[in-house]
């Protein structure tokens, strides 16, 4: 596998595609963390950043926008979410190795896994909607 992506720098809008004040809020603070947020600690700084506290109906569809314009992914794993600072629809199958110890997530593709799994769903006749695979695990620096 290759293409790691670090996702400590932040996503921003693509052309066409524009986001409320309270949408950038939620992909800003998404980027700062680097690293998964879950909706709730989201809520919290939200609150902190404006001195109110948004719904939690209003944090979810902001995250359901900002995932299904590529700008962030859900890690199902940690019910969490992580903002996506690179380029790629939102079909392409990508990887995120989630270290259990220090909890850094790096994303990676691979054009020989990404062609194996499209020849996999093809032949048993499924279309997939989403395209993520996480491994947990332990990264490098906590393995040595």
């Amino acid at each position: 596998m290759h293409d790691h992506h670090d996702h400590s720098h932040c996503a921003h809008a693509p052309e066409g595609i524009s986001l409320t004040p309270g949408r950038q809020l939620v992909l800003d603070k998404l980027c700062e963390a680097g690293r998964p947020v879950g909706a709730y600690e989201m809520i919290d700084l939200v609150a902190a950043a404006t001195g109110k506290r948004p719904a939690p109906v209003s944090i979810y569809r902001s995250l359901d926008f900002l995932q299904e314009n590529g700008l962030v992914h859900r890690l199902a794993t940690r019910n969490a979410y992580l903002a996506c600072g690179h380029r790629h629809d939102r079909t392409a199958r990508v990887a995120f190795l989630i270290c259990e110890s220090c909890g850094r997530v790096s994303e990676v593709s691979s054009p020989d896994v990404d062609a194996n799994l499209g020849r996999l769903a093809e032949s048993s006749g499924f279309a997939p909607t989403a395209q993520v695979i996480e491994m947990t695990g332990r990264c490098r620096d906590c393995a040595a």
